[in-house]
């Protein structure tokens, strides 16, 4: 039996598979380029990987099941400024920051968030892709702002798997949205949500929030995480309104969440100390794992660096398999680290990797 999970890294994609109980790195595609994203498709076995190529600009690639080489395949792409348009925003994708798959009965429909806050669709595997003009032309969208990024950028996107029409998306600063239709109209959904960065008469804006990163449970798809940037929130009722979780040990703050696909209650985070420090607490790595809806938290550090630990998991860094025991967790600094356990203990995969932008199990 072989299992793999994939590790976007500042210097390309690599593979880790699984054989015989027995987890090792294995092929690395796209060696010393950027990848700031991978999303493998349980609906064919696909794997896509998009890559940040600076100069040459962003790329989009795409594994087949049993094939043995990557095929590029069209990447996200806005259309021309009008001449007359007063938006400041440069009309480029900078980077794809999401990737998602549209729902079992959508075969062949893919979603893509990207930097400046775009978001498109395709329904053909990647071969061609749509702007989701009815988010982008929003009037809300003139008072989003970049969170970490000097624009806006889409980064969760969640679709109901009991209903493909019903998505909703994550951005920073911009909120949570949700359509009903597939994309036809949108409106916010971030109501419960509270920014401590702005002044307090705006701190209840839902248009003006700062989810770090949305996540749901697949199997009880009304159950909605998102790692805020000054909290931790949850929805019951997919994001149709948020409740602030207060009980998360060390800090609230961070960017990953990782949900048990079959038990909305569980959920973990890696807690770090906010703004400019970026840095485990006490500069010692934990997770924290709840199984009770976030009425209580276990810290988790055996396996993990508890000294001179500098290491920062992105919003992506941390993912959880199919089976809800599963985790791979990895940093900016290079450390990855598996659970088989839930988090209860991890072993170190690699200290040295380059910077992980996105993990993910297939």
């Amino acid at each position: 039996m072989t299992e793999r999970a994939w590790i976007a890294s500042r210097k390309g994609l690599f593979e880790l598979q699984q054989q015989n109980g027995r987890w090792s790195l294995g092929p690395i595609a796209f060696l010393g380029e950027p990848v700031s994203m991978v999303l493998a498709d349980p609906r064919d076995g696909a794997v896509y990987a998009a890559l940040n190529l600076g100069h040459f600009g962003v790329k989009l690639h795409r594994k087949d099941a049993g094939a043995a080489q990557w095929t590029e395949i069209a990447a996200p792409a806005y259309p021309l400024k009008p001449e007359d348009c007063t938006d400041p925003v440069d009309w480029t994708v900078r980077f794809i920051w999401s990737l998602a798959c549209g729902g079992a009965d959508e075969p062949g429909v893919i979603w893509a968030g990207t930097l400046p806050g775009g978001l498109f669709r395709s329904a053909d595997r990647g071969a061609s892709w749509t702007l989701m003009h009815s988010l982008w032309d929003a009037p809300e969208r003139s008072e989003w702002f970049g969170g970490g990024y000097d624009v806006p950028g889409i980064h969760s996107i969640c679709v109901d798997p009991r209903d493909s029409r019903h998505v909703l998306v994550g951005i920073s600063c911009g909120g949570a949205w949700v359509t009903h239709d597939g994309g036809a109209s949108w409106s916010l959904s971030a109501r419960g949500m509270r920014a401590s960065y702005l002044p307090p008469e705006r701190g209840d804006d839902q248009n003006v929030q700062d989810p770090h990163r949305i996540v749901g449970a697949k199997d009880t798809p009304d159950q909605l995480w998102c790692q805020h940037h000054n909290g931790i929130w949850r929805s019951a009722n997919f994001g149709a309104d948020w409740q602030e979780v207060s009980a998360a040990p060390l800090s609230n703050f961070g960017f990953a969440v990782a949900v048990h696909p079959a038990d909305g209650d569980t959920a973990w985070f890696a807690p770090a100390l906010a703004d400019q420090t970026r840095i485990p607490t006490d500069a010692a790595l934990t997770v924290t794992r709840t199984t009770d809806g976030g009425r209580t938290f276990t810290a988790l550090r055996a396996g993990l660096p508890q000294q001179h630990c500098y290491d920062l998991v992105y919003r992506h860094g941390l993912a959880v398999a199919d089976n809800g025991r599963t985790l791979l967790m990895a940093s900016t600094t290079g450390g990855v680290w598996l659970s088989e356990n839930g988090g209860d203990s991890w072993r170190t995969i690699s200290s040295s990797m380059p910077p992980v932008y996105a993990v993910c199990f297939q």
